[in-house]
């Protein structure tokens, strides 16, 4: 079972950035610390935590785009519980947390390998968007709430 957890203390930062790197960044050879963005303090952070194991099984944040619009970033699930609910369990936190925020929408940028989870759980792509380093293609994504 799934527990959503904020991040608090200073080993819980740590964890929570150290998989989104190793999920996010690793595999790309990026720099530790490219995890990290400028606007971290003004995003709310989960983390999806196995109530048995107490083992971070998840990331992601929401943004504030407007009063009415959000953005989804950075969403990472460990390796070892990637299609096991993790993800679904990680939107569903968000998209309650938009609504109990007033949001209307979220948006977000899709990796390639991520299209069919989010086209499963109600987003839609409106756009093509970016390349992340200079090979990992991006679509725009929405979801009403």
């Amino acid at each position: 079972m799934l527990i959503a957890k904020i991040p608090n203390t200073a080993q819980e930062w740590e964890q929570y950035y150290d998989l989104r790197f190793t999920i996010l960044r690793e595999p790309w050879l990026q720099k530790k610390g490219s995890e990290v963005l400028p606007d971290e303090d003004q995003a709310h952070h989960v983390m999806a935590v196995d109530v048995e194991t107490d083992e971070l099984l998840g990331v992601a944040r929401l943004q504030m785009n407007s009063a009415t619009q959000g953005q989804v970033r950075c969403v990472a699930v460990a390796n070892n519980a990637q299609g096991k609910g993790v993800g679904k369990f990680l939107m569903k936190y968000l998209e309650d947390l938009g609504k109990e925020k007033g949001l209307e929408e979220i948006i977000l940028d899709a990796r390639i390998n991520a299209l069919e989870f989010y086209k499963a759980i109600g987003y839609e792509i409106y756009a093509e968007s970016y390349l992340l380093f200079g090979e990992i293609p991006h679509w725009k994504m929405k979801k009403q709430l």
